[in-house]
């Protein structure tokens, strides 16, 4: 008799993991190796391997995790909130939440790179940079930024680099602004030599020793004041203006751009966005046209591609950090693009009737709030507000906070004698005479709430009222019922190449499965409905999560404690650069500015090191992409008295565990240097070996591309940072926290509501899981190479011909065999349905492919079939049996418009489309041709552009 096991089995891991065993065998018999163990002793250094510290239980099902995390997740009190400071509460439509929000065509989705497949998400954004214009009144506005504090930040920057005043080092930011954002304003100015002088706009008399100045508008206490003089006076000082202004309130007030602000920045959170203690949240930049040059972040604009037809991309790409590097003027690396999408469709959904009639509801319903406040005796401070009131309670202000608690109410602490109210899109008649009991004296008669409403004056200042109109694009005016809706998000969905049609094979950017139970709990109310400054015995669940998580990241990485309020992977890199340059200051060693940063690195490491005041010491690599040790160690020697860091990949860019890396380490120590290792190849080390037990001192870890957090499109990220114990004091602060100096971002946590989606997966695969998938990561990749090396040279391999989760393939010696280029060979790609690699990263000419561990030998072969199919249609222009001008991967992607109209090619249209089988069963019809880059950089359009202003250009 047969028993059946009573224990529930962990069937996660095995659905995370692509190879079955009986793959995995086959592909290691390939390889020449025995056993998963005997390939990674193989590929790891002997010198590092061993040093992983992961001790984790083993994992949990995916109904016992679910179960878990709901038991966590039910510790958070989500009381009514009346905070605000930049947070609101707002309505997630339905068809949003359901189609794009918990879509996986939507959030496992790449940064836009490859415009050709990415037409859907491009629309979406440039629907987010119309709205952002339209509304602020400024002609051109950016593809989101990580939250209106680091925004703010930016801004700071920005005014600095454009400015005309040179020789002011000051910068002005209103105290009326939110606190978080002067937390982070200060933080990010110190390392630049800027002062940030905080102070009272409406008492300032002397604006000449400014290069800039920051606004808020409304301001955070709820005053709504006319800026227009002052700005007037800022411009006759030649400083810039920025100002912090809210979306919803400048559907009814005059637009920053109006009354002559030079930037206008914010957040788009209250665009049905939920709370999610504090992010992800898209923020907005808006500039003028003569600035566009110097804007940060990503921009969408439209170009045409091959066959003269509209086509959208990212434009002016050449001003971004992984270019410029440590002449960027910003680090930026990813967006907040999924919920800049989300806000796009909010607008979209609802046109600007519908925004307008929020906006006035919400105005209309603190109106009566004010009035009814006023008859009780409690007048508010501001005589002009749109949502916001501050009130002068004296020694009731505690007995009012408790009374508001004990109906599970939040309000807004200010100090002793003050308190806020900020109301919102989900307030209600009853909420607001809710409110009024909590200031009613014993036995007196509450306001008449019909009674007010009828006779209550908006308190809106007549001379701000808005007068321009916006939102008068189509795409605005026709959605509005979810029938609409619902098919306008499926048609974009329909143009767009995500990993739930398709394997995205990109080096360095780890696109692996974002599994429905992981991403399951981000929409849970305990998570998303709460505000980040809620008092902390609200947020015990949120506590016990990040807590759990900090631990789990320290066993897998080695370091000793971590923060998770960097809210990217840029963000991670600058908070870790942080804490190194503090420590020096705290031993007396203040002087310690050179960051030594190998040749090959991502562009964030020298534009990071540039933003935290540190100068850029590049060092060699060697002929096989190895940090070059000879140059380190001159280096080294030459700045030690000045040497602060070394910023490094591991395993390197190139895709090779470097077997120097203790060494390299060693050096840098020596000479009183600290040792950054950039987290981004992490997916090859979890499990193996850890970068805190052989020489990091700080890492930041991308938990969108290592731990499972989907891309979004772009955006959002996370990026933690991991530290020894020695700068463990000076991890990121944050007002709300206990060391409250150092906030890198708005929240305390960074992009909260998504770290459910690491728990879980940490959770599930365990330690003896989060091994597993670091050694197929590496499977997969030397398959892949492997199959491929007789076809295109594998430009970098380790000591045994091995590379670790990444490959590099050369294609510069098809230029001159055959004229063809790694872009045409990354378009045709799009033929035979699938995203490109990453193309001319690190070394120009070649593809870096990174299957990661979560794809199956079919889709592997799928691929590895596909790149020899295509090196056949080369070696035939080689043979001179196709044309070097006119072949199939020059006229790459072919577009089902394309092949139904006159063909004039000598190829035919059935090798064009249908390449192999593969296609005959599932074709995926890019929606445009080649993009012409040159002509939407010559003629920019960076909103949703007319039909007559398109024939035009």
């Amino acid at each position: 008799m047969t028993h059946t096991s009573l224990t529930t089995a962990n069937e996660f891991i095995a659905r995370h993991i692509g190879p079955t065993e009986a793959e995995q065998r086959r592909m290691l018999e390939l390889l020449g190796y025995d056993s998963l163990d005997a390939l990674t002793d193989a590929v790891i250094p002997a010198g590092i391997r061993g040093t992983s510290t992961l001790d984790l239980p083993a994992g949990l099902g995916e109904a016992e995790a679910l179960a878990r995390l709901k038991a966590i997740a039910a510790q958070n009190r989500t009381f009514t909130s009346y905070i605000g400071q930049g947070y609101y509460g707002t309505h997630t439509p339905a068809p949003i939440l359901r189609n794009l929000l918990e879509n996986p065509a939507w959030y496992t989705a790449y940064t836009p790179y490859q415009p050709e497949i990415s037409q859907g998400r491009l629309e979406a954004l440039l629907n987010f940079q119309t709205l952002i214009s339209d509304l602020t009144g400024l002609p051109i506005a950016n593809a989101s930024l990580l939250d209106e504090a680091t925004a703010a930040a930016e801004a700071m920057a920005f005014c600095k680099r454009v400015s005309k005043n040179k020789a002011s080092q000051r910068f002005f930011a209103s105290r009326h602004c939110h606190p978080q954002t002067l937390d982070v304003l200060t933080t990010r100015a110190e390392p630049l030599g800027i002062e940030v002088v905080i102070g009272d706009e409406l008492q300032l008399e002397d604006t000449a020793p400014f290069f800039g100045a920051l606004l808020q508008y409304p301001a955070t206490d709820g005053d709504i004041h006319d800026y227009r003089a002052l700005v007037e006076r800022f411009h006759a000082s030649q400083a810039l203006v920025a100002v912090a202004a809210d979306l919803l309130a400048l559907t009814l007030l005059a637009p920053p751009g109006e009354f002559g602000a030079d930037v206008a920045i914010g957040t788009a959170q209250r665009f049905g966005v939920p709370l999610g203690f504090g992010g992800p949240h898209a923020a907005y930049f808006a500039t003028l046209d003569a600035y566009k040059r110097d804007m940060p972040g990503r921009l969408v604009g439209l170009s045409v591609d091959a066959h003269g037809e509209p086509a959208l991309r990212l434009a002016m790409q050449t001003r971004e950090q992984h270019i410029r590097r440590e002449k960027a003027t910003s680090n930026i690396c990813t967006a907040q693009v999924l919920l800049a999408n989300i806000a796009s469709m909010y607008a979209v959904y609802h046109g600007p009737q519908g925004l307008t009639a929020i906006a006035r509801r919400v105005h209309r319903l603190t109106a009566v709030l004010a009035d009814g406040l006023a008859q009780l005796g409690f007048a508010p401070q501001q005589l002009h507000f749109f949502d916001t009131l501050t009130l002068a309670t004296g020694e009731r202000t505690a007995a009012i906070h408790e009374a508001a608690r004990a109906l599970g109410i939040n309000l807004r602490e200010i100090d002793d004698a003050h308190l806020g109210l900020s109301l919102d899109e989900t307030t209600t008649p009853a909420q607001v005479q809710a409110l009024w009991t909590l200031f009613a004296e014993p036995g007196r008669a509450l306001p008449d709430f019909d009674s007010l409403a009828a006779g209550t004056a908006d308190a809106l200042p007549a001379p701000l009222l808005r007068q321009s109109r916006f939102l008068q694009h189509p795409v605005f005016n026709r959605y509005h019922s979810e029938t609409e809706l619902m098919r306008y998000l499926r048609k974009l969905a329909d143009k767009d190449l995500a990993l739930d049609r398709a394997m995205i094979p990109l080096g360095s950017c780890t696109m692996k499965l974002n599994a429905a139970s992981e991403m399951i709990p981000v929409t849970w109310a305990e998570f998303g409905n709460l505000h980040p400054f809620a008092p902390a015995e609200q947020s015990l669940g949120y506590r016990q999560l990040t807590s759990d998580l900090e631990a789990m990241l320290c066993s897998a990485t080695g370091y000793d404690a971590l923060s998770l309020q960097p809210n990217a992977g840029s963000q991670g890199e600058y908070a870790g650069l942080l804490a190194i340059r503090a420590y020096h200051r705290s031993r007396g060693e203040g002087e310690r500015d050179v960051c030594l940063i190998p040749a090959s690195a991502h562009g964030t490491n020298p534009a990071t090191a540039q933003m935290a005041g540190m100068r850029v010491v590049v060092v060699a690599c060697d002929a096989r992409g190895n940090v070059d040790l000879d140059d380190l160690r001159a280096k080294a020697e030459e700045h030690g008295a000045r040497l602060s860091a070394l910023m490094i990949t591991y395993p390197s860019t190139h895709g090779v565990f470097e077997e120097g890396v203790r060494e390299i380490c060693d050096i840098v120590h020596a000479h009183g240097g600290q040792v950054y290792i950039d987290g981004a190849n992490l997916n090859a080390m979890v499990g193996l070996c850890a970068p805190g037990r052989f020489g990091g001192d700080v890492s930041h870890l991308n938990l969108h591309k290592t731990f499972c957090i989907p891309h979004g499109g772009g955006g959002p990220g996370v990026g933690p940072i991991g530290v020894k114990a020695h700068l463990a004091p000076f991890l990121p602060g944050h007002g709300r926290m206990l060391r409250q100096e150092g906030a890198v971002c708005a929240a305390p946590y960074g992009s909260a509501s998504i770290l459910p989606i690491t728990w879980m997966y940490m959770k599930m695969m365990g330690g003896e899981g989060l091994r597993r998938a670091s050694q197929v990561a590496i499977l997969n990749a030397n398959y892949i190479a492997r199959r491929l090396e007789e076809h295109y040279p594998v430009l970098y391999s380790g000591e045994r011909g091995l590379v670790a989760h990444e490959c590099i393939l050369d294609l510069r010696p098809l230029k001159d065999s055959a004229g063809i280029s790694v872009e045409d060979v990354a378009k045709r790609l799009i033929d035979y349905g699938f995203h490109a690699p990453t193309m001319s990263f690190p070394v120009a000419g070649t593809l870096m492919i990174e299957p990661t561990e979560s794809e199956s030998l079919a889709e592997l072969e799928r691929f590895c079939e596909a790149m020899i199919a295509i090196r056949e249609e080369i070696r035939a222009i080689e043979r001179g049996e196709l044309d070097r001008a006119d072949n199939p991967l020059r006229h790459a992607p072919h577009t089902a418009r394309q092949l139904a109209g006159e063909w004039t090619h000598g190829y035919g249209r059935e090798q064009a489309a249908y390449p192999t089988r593969a296609q005959v069963e599932a074709k995926y019809w890019p929606p445009v041709g080649r993009v012409d880059n040159v002509f939407g950089d010559r003629n920019l359009v960076c909103a949703c552009p007319s039909i007559e202003a398109y024939q035009d250009a």
